[in-house]
Formats: C-alpha cells, structure tokens, sequence
C-alpha cells in the first residue's frame, strides 16, 4: 500500500513540475490554437502570428501594474515591431469593453488589442487569472517565456532580440 501512495505522489509531483516547467518559461510549448476579436471586430488567430516573434499580454483597465507597464509595452513594439516583432494585448473578460476601447483610444495603443468577452482565451493560455501575464511567442508558434506581473523589459528585449535573429 506505501508503495502505491508513493507512487501516486510521484506521478502528482512529475505532472506539477513539468507544467510548471512551462509556466514559469523554462520550457517550450505550442501557443494554445485561439482566436481573438480585435477592438475593430475583425479577428486572429493564433496560426497568423506564425513568423513573427509576439508578446501575447493579459491585462486589465483596473490593474494598476498592466497600466504601469502598457508605456513599456508600447516602447517594447515601437522598438521592434519593424524587424518582425508583434503584440497582443487582450482584456480580460471581466474589463467593460468601454472602458478598454477608451483606454485604447486615449493612449493610441499602436498593436492590436483583442477582448475575451468569454473567458475562452485566458483559458487556453493556462487558465489565466492574474494580470498582467505576459508569454513571448516565437516565430514557430511556441510559447518559450512567460511573465506574471510586470516583466523585467531588459531582460525581455535581450530574448526578444535572440528570437529575432533566429530563423
């Protein structure tokens, strides 16, 4: 019987380890398929950042660290965007469309902002609930970091620069 209870608490441990191995951006792993409705109503998908490096963002009008850090997020893509580098900010379910449009507005967010009117997004991207999440996507469509809370943005532009560079 001990060794079956042992053996359950390895199989738990393993299954925790390695997702958290993806969590915390150590790993690699295929962006969740999903499609999110821009501010504009038209849509993207997940296959369409294929080729380009992506900052996918989940934020919140009412998160004080997502508005402390959209100014870097916006310097972040100005700096990059030319060289093959996207972003995505997508609202959470939560946030009155209203109040992202008018955010948006007012701060002319220059990249495409999305909002998960259904919780369906945060929910292929590893359940997320805390704001801001950041994952960086790479040209093949994987995750290979994730932030939760404001990122360290040197460290950031150093691996969105490696990423960049590869083919």
């Amino acid at each position: 019987m001990n060794l079956k209870k042992w053996l359950a608490a390895a199989v738990v441990v393993a299954f925790a380890g390695a997702g958290a191995w993806v969590f915390l951006g150590t790993g690699s792993a295929p962006a969740p398929q999903s499609t999110f409705v821009l501010l504009d109503g038209s849509t993207k998908t997940t296959e369409q950042m294929k080729g380009r490096v992506t900052l996918v963002n989940f934020w919140a009008t009412s998160c004080t660290t997502c508005v402390a850090e959209m100014p870097e997020i916006v310097s972040t893509y100005q700096k990059y965007k030319d060289k093959g580098f996207d972003t995505l900010a997508i609202a959470m379910q939560y946030d009155p469309p209203a109040y992202v449009v008018n955010y948006a507005e007012s701060r002319k967010l220059p990249f495409q902002i999305a909002i998960d009117n259904t919780g369906a997004n945060a929910k292929a991207w590893g359940d997320v609930k805390l704001t801001p999440s950041t994952f960086i996507v790479d040209k093949q469509g994987k995750i290979v970091k994730s932030f939760v809370g404001a990122p360290d943005f040197a460290e950031l532009h150093k691996l969105i620069e490696k990423l960049l560079s590869e083919a």
